[in-house]
């Protein structure tokens, strides 16, 4: 889920189509595998949720989730349709009765009030203010109250000259200090919290719909 690229309207995993087989072994050694296993555990599933995840790329956060909570529904939803048919791949050869949707965190094609959980990992930032905006709109319609969004990201909760790095890009600046839980309360989302922060200046975050 991403800004504007030459050949789509979103940016491709990778940034182009062909390096799209680059995007699984480049995203493990970075530890990916480890943030995802944590937002999962962050994310409370239980028997019978289901669970949406935003911005799932070739699926490898949503399949996690459900080898943990196989009782419960996971959904993923990307626009990028080459990811998405690696993902269903995976989850054919596994066995994961895992659907994969194609479109945007702010067009979603679900019902109101339909889901427990919204997970998302390193998406927020590759989408612009308004794009954010958009997004937790769309993740708090579809809420169920209750339910909750677990988000992990690059933010600007790491000081020294990281952060301003991110101050001068016109995508990362918008994570900076609390540009994430400010933009998750202007949506209408509540007990917003700002919890642990990881390697690879990553920092999880939660929102509630009531």
């Amino acid at each position: 889920m991403a800004h504007s690229h030459h050949e789509h309207d979103y940016l491709p995993a990778m940034g182009r189509d062909r390096l799209l087989p680059l995007y699984d072994p480049f995203t493990w050694l970075l530890g990916a595998p480890r943030v995802h296993r944590r937002l999962v555990e962050l994310a409370a599933i239980e028997p019978g949720h289901r669970v949406l995840e935003i911005g799932c790329g070739t699926g490898n956060l949503a399949l996690r989730a459900h080898r943990m909570h196989p009782d419960a529904e996971l959904v993923g939803i990307d626009p990028d349709p080459l990811a998405l048919a690696r993902a269903r791949r995976k989850a054919e050869r596994a066995g994961r009765p895992v659907r994969f949707d194609q479109g945007k965190a702010g067009e979603l094609p679900y019902p109101d009030e339909s889901v427990d959980r919204v997970l998302s990992a390193f998406m927020f930032h590759h989408l612009d203010d308004a794009e954010k905006h958009r997004a937790l709109a769309e993740i708090r319609r579809v809420l169920r109250p209750g339910g909750q969004l677990h988000l992990v990201d690059i933010a600007g909760h790491h000081g020294g000259g990281f952060r301003h790095r991110m101050a001068r890009s016109e995508y990362l600046r918008d994570n900076a200090g609390e540009g994430i839980p400010d933009r998750m309360r202007e949506a209408g989302l509540t007990d917003v919290r700002t919890g642990e922060r990881g390697r690879l200046r990553t920092t999880f975050y939660r929102a509630s719909r009531s």
